[in-house]
């Protein structure tokens, strides 16, 4: 029985630990601009490195539970919009215990100008992404 009770074990860590670690595809967001430049609309430094970051670089900040305790920090995520799509890197959490709705891709202009968004548009628009 011993035996048996460790195979179980294995089973349920090993799928815990690929829960953990799925990446996400084609995830339904609505994309905010921020700017992550010190004195900028984004508040304080970035949660992952205690900086401020150029508005120039394709970077974001995501809700609470897609940052995950900081688990995408500099990792990117492919954002995708009207047939376009782009690669940034995840360097802040946009918190959603401080007002953040639970699903915001929070960016960078620089990744409202790479996905062609009309500058008319920018605020707040509709987007998927994944983990790249």
């Amino acid at each position: 029985m011993k035996q048996s009770t460790l195979i179980i074990t294995i089973l349920i860590s090993t799928l815990f630990i690929s829960l953990i670690h799925a990446q996400l595809s084609n995830v339904k967001a609505t994309m905010t601009i921020n700017s992550f430049e010190k004195g900028g609309s984004g508040g304080g430094p970035c949660e992952c490195d205690g900086k401020y970051h150029s508005d120039n670089t394709l970077i974001v900040a995501l809700s609470t539970r897609w940052y995950n305790h900081g688990q995408r920090c500099f990792k990117s995520i492919n954002i995708h919009y009207h047939g376009k799509s782009v690669k940034a890197m995840v360097v802040d959490e946009c918190d959603s215990t401080r007002g953040c709705k639970n699903n915001i891709v929070d960016a960078s202009e620089a990744v409202w100008k790479a996905l062609h968004v009309p500058k008319s548009q920018w605020g707040e628009t509709g987007v998927t992404w994944s983990d790249a």
